[in-house]
């Protein structure tokens, strides 16, 4: 179905808004995702928009050809409006030309495999969804199953993590759990534990990592709770030369994720 919307007020416009917002986009399982990159990266990933919103005098692509045709093949709904109307829907004052909204993906620790990738990414109480977003964009370049959010972390649906996801949200597998579910699933199977840590720790260097690799950082401020450390099967340390006693928590994450890369020699 095609349509076109010209006023602020329809409910259409006010249903994309709300996607904004965490507590609407649980209620409707749905969440916002903008730009023709990140929404060819969807497609080439098997995910398509449920709708998609563009710009009226947009410029031509072939790509956004290929996605409009394939998002009605799909019976999907295509709405075409206004820049200024997408700016409002989007929040952001120089929008992408187009905008599609998307189901949420299963977020259960059931739904990963664990055996699909020999590293995955942990993140405790992640605050910042641009830090969010770095991570997914990590564990896309080291080929990675995916990233685990603990306990209180931002949404990975947000307008602003998807973002900064840079597509990778459509590449990398999301849960969510309190670590009281993670702790029993990961001993339920293969996977070594590993995180930064000063508590009896190994140079990340020099450290005997195994596959599957489950690489555990903790919140920005305050780092991993003591008892998560301990639970760990290896705790690394990188050195920190200059005057800053630690690195960004999704910087750590990387570091540690190449280390863990070259070492497995995947």
């Amino acid at each position: 179905m095609r349509r076109t919307i010209t006023g602020f007020s329809n409910p259409t416009v006010k249903y994309l808004r709300s996607l904004r917002d965490k507590k609407h986009r649980k209620r409707e399982g749905k969440f916002l995702a903008e730009g023709l990159r990140l929404l060819t990266d969807a497609r080439e990933c098997g995910r398509l928009p449920e709708m998609l919103v563009m710009a009226e005098g947009r410029d031509p692509h072939p790509l956004l050809d290929a996605l409009e045709a394939d998002v009605e093949r799909a019976g999907g709904e295509i709405v075409e409006t206004s820049a200024d109307i997408l700016s409002k829907i989007t929040g952001k004052d120089n929008p992408q030309a187009i905008a599609g909204v998307f189901a949420e993906f299963d977020t259960s620790l059931a739904a990963l495999d664990r055996g699909a990738a020999p590293i995955w990414l942990v993140a405790q109480s992640l605050r910042d969804p641009g830090n969010l977003g770095t991570m997914l964009r990590t564990g896309d370049a080291v080929g990675a199953g995916g990233l685990i959010l603990l306990d209180d972390s931002a949404d990975p649906f947000s307008v602003e993590a998807v973002r900064a996801s840079m597509g990778a949200i459509f590449t990398q597998q999301v849960a969510l759990a309190r670590w009281e579910e993670f702790l029993p699933w990961l001993r339920s199977g293969a996977g070594q534990l590993v995180a930064a840590s000063l508590r009896d720790a190994l140079p990340y260097r020099e450290a005997p990592y195994a596959a599957p690799c489950f690489i555990l950082v903790g919140n920005e401020s305050r780092g991993l709770p003591e008892e998560y450390e301990i639970a760990c099967d290896l705790r690394v340390t990188m050195p920190m030369r200059g005057r800053a006693d630690s690195l960004n928590a999704a910087v750590a994450g990387a570091v540690l994720a190449y280390e863990v890369l070259a070492n497995l020699k995947v």
